[in-house]
């Protein structure tokens, strides 16, 4: 079945950038300048068409704005308060660790969200889910990278980095196949569709565009980003023809 195997590459793609995380860390700025591009490209040209397309027809255009704004929100809460972005000096190495486990914690919910999006879009029609899967890899991509450095930035070891990234990789699998238990109808598809927008906006301005252009804020990081925006571009009005 296709979204058995969409789960199964979603689990390699996290456990692939983990991976590549720990050898080639002077060169992900690119790739996730690039996923940044993508997944606001998906929010953008994919599932803010789609939600309205979808949503139109029995709610008015301010309430499914409103649902995006709610996604958004939503996200930015899980950022600032679960997701803890430590930039200070902390003594107590083992509080220091700790922080790290629980950000990584917070992305593993990331991505058994993703999961859930993926299994959504594809109950929405077979377009809009093959165009969120190529989002949720990128972005699936980007977490097992930050995964790894969280951990090891907080003072983990390399065995407990592999282990969450091991958690993380597993959680989109659990997340798609969650959605087999349930189907929705097509009037909460479009608010659903719209909530991801949301998340996806955050997640593409708020989290991968910062991360990637904050350690190396160069020209190629931005034009990886407008290159990701065009290529998913392209591939959502190919895929409309």
């Amino acid at each position: 079945m296709l979204i058995i195997f969409i789960a199964l590459v979603t689990f390699l793609a996290t456990l692939l950038g983990g991976l590549l995380s720990l050898y080639f860390r002077d060169k992900l700025h690119l790739i996730l300048g690039f996923s940044a591009g993508t997944v606001i490209a998906v929010a953008l040209f994919e599932l803010l068409p789609e939600a309205l397309n979808l949503g139109g027809e029995f709610y008015s255009i301010s309430t499914i704005t409103t649902f995006i704004a709610i996604g958004f929100i939503f996200y930015l809460i899980l950022d600032r308060l679960i997701i803890l972005h430590h930039h200070g000096n902390d003594d107590d190495n083992h509080n220091h660790q700790a922080k790290g486990i629980l950000g990584a914690g917070s992305l593993t919910l990331h991505s058994f969200l993703d999961g859930i999006a993926i299994g959504l879009a594809f109950q929405a029609s077979s377009t809009v889910g093959a165009v969120v899967t190529v989002a949720v890899l990128t972005h699936d991509f980007s977490d097992g990278i930050n995964t790894v450095n969280l951990i090891l930035r907080h003072n983990g070891k390399t065995k407990t980095a592999l282990w969450w990234l091991f958690i993380d990789a597993l959680a989109p699998v659990l997340g798609v196949l969650s959605t087999f238990s349930f189907t929705l109808a097509s009037s909460s598809l479009g608010l659903i569709l719209a909530l991801f927008c949301g998340f996806f906006l955050y997640l593409g301005a708020s989290d991968l565009l910062p991360e990637s252009f904050h350690s190396h804020p160069k020209i190629g990081t931005t034009m990886m980003t407008i290159l990701g925006m065009l290529v998913l571009y392209l591939a959502i009005q190919l895929a409309g023809l």
